[in-house]
């Protein structure tokens, strides 16, 4: 986990593990097309397959890694007395050409965003003159205004397995793309309650 703060908030960069990728991509592609999992519309995006993952698989399967690298997270921040963590919600994103999420925030106090699959050439984009803008299917995370010697816009390109965690009212936002492959992604909320 290595935390930097581009801005004011921190954000914490880790890499999840290969068994945490094939065992939430297989449970995606068992659900990805049943209507009884279709998380879209609670969603602020303009993508049309998202699946919401049951709170029983997240206890099996994902919350021990991603407590782990939260409290490894908020250990690099100096947060003490943590008492318990929760996750409260986890969907995946399967976005493709065209598609994009517009700039929103999130619940609970801590939020993070996973990559399960990344096109290859997802950042290339062919209607711009410069080639070093290379915005397509990145993410942003959005902090303040510009003003002199301070950045209020960072431009993050992912990479399968990449995983992300920042608090909740950071906004962020994830540019559509130009090719016919899938990008998807994973995000969750966290709740953390401290000792008094």
């Amino acid at each position: 986990m290595k935390n930097f703060k581009p801005f004011g908030p921190s954000i914490g960069k880790s890499k999840i593990s290969k068994k945490f990728l094939e065992k939430l991509n297989n449970e995606v592609d068992t659900k990805i097309f049943s209507k009884s999992n279709d998380y879209s519309s609670k969603l602020a995006s303009q993508i049309r397959k998202e699946v919401q993952i049951s709170k029983s698989f997240i206890k099996k399967n994902l919350e021990k890694e991603l407590i782990k690298n939260i409290k490894i997270f908020l250990t690099k921040e100096h947060i003490k007395k943590i008492k318990e963590i929760r996750i409260l919600n986890l969907w995946v994103v399967s976005q493709y050409k065209n598609e994009y999420n517009p700039i929103h925030y999130h619940e609970g106090d801590l939020s993070g965003v996973g990559y399960l699959k990344i096109p290859k050439h997802m950042t290339k984009n062919k209607n711009v003159k410069n080639k070093k803008i290379r915005t397509n299917g990145t993410i942003d995370f959005i902090n303040g205004q510009r003003a002199f010697l301070s950045k209020s816009i960072f431009n993050l390109i992912p990479k399968t397995g990449d995983l992300l965690i920042f608090p909740n009212y950071l906004m962020h936002t994830a540019y559509p793309f130009n090719i016919e492959e899938e990008r998807r992604s994973f995000s969750f909320n966290a709740k953390i309650i401290f000792n008094k």
